[in-house]
């Protein structure tokens, strides 16, 4: 028997679940407790398996502290063009990236730079050494 894929926009909108969720420390039974739901059930979520019905939605959005548009941001066959960084489609790297242990260290270290001009040197920086990375490759 083949297993169904997950629709694209079910498994964006749970990959979205998941990076907000890892960005504000919240584990999966934590949200499933909020929620009243076991931490399988998160985790069918996040994978895309299951479908995340519009009230169960709309208490994710209210537990973790972001409008329900934050989890379609970017979905598939949402017209992006012209917002954010222009990365459009295919920026699913970026949410890969920002769940893992690095990507949340580095992003929450870089929010607490206040000064602005540290901020865009520290850009550069990384900028500077992925252009060296790429070179020697």
């Amino acid at each position: 028997m083949i297993k169904k894929a997950p629709n694209p926009v079910d498994a964006h909108v749970g990959s979205r679940v998941r990076m907000r969720r890892v960005l504000i420390g919240m584990s999966q039974e934590k949200l499933g407790e909020a929620l009243g739901i076991t931490f399988q059930q998160i985790q069918k979520y996040e994978k895309g398996t299951n479908r995340i019905g519009a009230s169960r939605m709309q208490q994710i959005s209210t537990v973790m502290g972001v409008p329900v548009s934050y989890f379609f941001e970017d979905a598939p066959g949402s017209d992006s063009k012209g917002k954010g960084f222009g990365e459009g489609q295919g920026s699913d790297y970026v949410v890969d990236f920002l769940t893992t242990s690095e990507g949340l260290q580095l992003n929450k270290s870089f929010v607490k730079i206040s000064d602005p001009k540290v901020r865009r040197k520290v850009v550069e920086l990384v900028s500077s050494l992925a252009d060296r990375d790429v070179k020697a490759g």
